[in-house]
């Protein structure tokens, strides 16, 4: 007998041992090893920079030299008395911006879902549109109308009413909070107009029917159980007013009024010797309250569904009708969609084909131009622009929408023991503040194997951690409808686990995950919180070059180069509605 038949069998009674064990069972089905590399992929990319963001804060040494363990950088930062001004003026921003936004919201849900107000299928369009422009020119364009020394509605006033100066200052924390404010309406509309879309009617026809008004309905039925959506919404803006530094960027720093992103950018970029460490530990601060009201967000969300009245029978908002006063209610809606959406996108029209910028006259008619556009053409640092976003954005869609598929199948369709790990895993980066992960991701890839500190992948890779979960909310909802008689019927016809995703689950998915991945295209270019910490030279995307030309006083350039990207955000929504159908088809 020879050795290996001697040793064949003892070698069965491991296999088989190692079978039966529950590590082994484990490993031994394929969509076991999808999910350790899954969230070991998922894992890295959101511990990873949160642990070298707490690193760059606790050490005593600059970027990429090594330190020493020190609680100095948080004594500085928050014993220096600027520092209750600076957090009195992030809190005052927050909550200003995510109250005047829900308001805002409120009202075009209310107008457009629950009354009989004309236009209403026109008025939902604010919660598409603003997609198209950059947050950034957004900001821009209001600083071009309310500017207080040469803004276009001063400079009306001026000269009809004679005045000394125009009503309006752009550079203040009113319009600070007002600007961000419109960029994030559209982001509370959805979340209020769903709940509202969601409710049943006869909880208010029975109030009704007791002999109560329109008015009590509403103080007594309607907005107690919108009540959790209103309170999600605010506290998601709040958060997204906190982290965000588009609007900052172009209003507050002018302003000199200091929040914690100017203040990030201040320590990291804009001062000489620039002090990473301080800015990690303003990043954590940052990041602290963005986890605090994060979780808030999640507890009402929750919520939201607990005062769901959806049932299986199918219904339709109660409608209001609002007689003689509806057309009042269309111009409210109206003047916000105005607001949201007209007057940014007209003035920066009219700005991309002024030579220069001013109020216009009349001889501003004779004067108009198209050498903004010729310069978007023939300049070769604009078409790297639009090459290194571009390219950027496809790669990271690409990823993105690959690994949430990944995921979701994990979350969605298995048992598996740890799948609630990749769920925490990724609301993680949800929480992460653009500004706060890019000084992460900084600390992190300074001295990485892989040389991507200081090229365009690490650019690549912030954009995947941190909008990974936006693909997976895209994906999770699609494969939820996704019946699994399906894979039953493959997997009984002998396909294998990589065989049924590949011919079963992804085709019919593809309406999810193509609409996830041209939102996640459209949300790339326009990209400018994180993107402004980590472009070097060679990589400079569209955001960056639209900051530095409009610090240079490029207002033409920079409205005709936003035109184009609106242009192209444009065509990319159009094919996202086509495949997601959002329309009622």
């Amino acid at each position: 007998m020879s050795i290996n038949e001697a040793t064949l069998p003892a070698e069965r009674v491991n296999t088989s041992a190692w079978r039966r064990s529950r590590l082994g069972a484990f490993l031994s089905q394929p969509v076991s090893w999808v999910f350790v590399i899954v969230s070991s992929i998922i894992a890295f990319l959101s511990l990873y920079p949160t642990f070298f963001l707490f690193y760059g804060s606790l050490t005593d040494a600059p970027l990429g030299v090594p330190g020493n363990f020190t609680l100095q950088n948080y004594v500085r930062a928050y014993s220096d008395p600027e520092a209750y001004s600076l957090m009195l003026n992030s809190f005052i921003f927050g909550i200003g911006s995510a109250g005047l936004s829900v308001i805002f919201a409120l009202a075009l849900a209310w107008i457009t879902i629950r009354t009989d107000a004309p236009f209403r299928r026109l008025f939902e369009l604010t919660a598409i549109i603003p997609n198209i422009l950059p947050p950034m020119l957004v900001s821009i364009s209001w600083v071009m109308l309310c500017n207080p020394s040469n803004g276009l509605i001063n400079g009306v006033f001026v000269k009809l009413f004679g005045m000394e100066k125009g009503p309006f200052n752009i550079y203040s924390m009113t319009g600070l909070i007002y600007v961000e404010a419109l960029i994030l309406t559209p982001l509370a509309f959805l979340i209020i107009a769903a709940a509202m879309k969601s409710m049943d009617p006869s909880l208010e026809e029975s109030a009704k029917t007791l002999g109560s008004n329109e008015f009590g309905v509403m103080r007594r039925i309607t907005f107690p159980l919108l009540r959790p959506a209103i309170l999600a919404a605010a506290t998601l803006n709040f958060v997204r007013a906190v982290e965000s530094f588009d609007t900052p960027a172009i209003i507050a720093l002018p302003a000199r009024i200091e929040v914690f992103t100017t203040k990030i950018w201040r320590e990291a970029l804009g001062s000489f010797p620039t002090n990473h460490n301080l800015a990690a530990t303003y990043g954590v601060g940052i990041l602290f309250i963005a986890l605090i009201f994060v979780y808030l967000y999640r507890r009402f969300t929750s919520q939201v569904e607990s005062f769901s009245t959806v049932t299986g029978k199918g219904f339709r908002p109660h409608q209001i009708e609002l007689g003689p006063w509806r057309y009042a209610a269309a111009g409210v809606a109206s003047l916000l969609l105005i607001l949201l959406v007209v007057l940014p996108i007209l003035v920066l029209a009219l700005v991309a084909i002024l030579p220069y910028y001013h109020v216009p006259t009349w001889q501003t008619w004779q004067n108009l131009t198209m050498s903004h556009f010729e310069y978007v053409w023939a300049t070769p640092r604009v078409h790297k622009a639009f090459l290194n976003s571009l390219l950027l954005a496809f790669i990271s869609a690409t990823a993105c929408m690959i690994l949430a598929s990944l995921a979701s199948y994990i979350t969605v369709r298995t048992k598996l023991a740890g799948r609630g790990i990749i769920e925490g895993l990724v609301f993680i980066p949800w929480a992460f503040p653009g500004t706060a992960m890019a000084l992460g991701l900084l600390w992190a890839y300074v001295d990485f194997p892989i040389p991507v500190y200081a090229t365009i992948w690490i650019i690549l890779i912030a954009y995947i951690t941190r909008f990974l979960p936006y693909g997976l909310r895209a994906v999770t909802s699609t494969i939820i409808q996704v019946h699994k008689e399906l894979e039953e019927a493959s997997i009984v016809c002998g396909a294998g686990f990589m065989a049924t995703f590949r011919r079963i689950l992804i085709p019919m998915m593809r309406p999810g995950v193509m609409a996830g991945w041209i939102i996640l295209m459209t949300i790339f270019l326009r990209e400018f919180s994180a993107t402004l910490f980590l472009y070097s030279p060679g990589s400079e995307p569209l955001g960056p070059l639209l900051y530095f030309l409009y610090l240079d006083g490029m207002r033409g350039r920079v409205a005709a180069i936003g035109l184009v990207i609106s242009v192209i955000s444009v065509v990319l929504i159009a094919i996202a509605q086509r495949y997601s159908r959002w329309d009622t088809k």
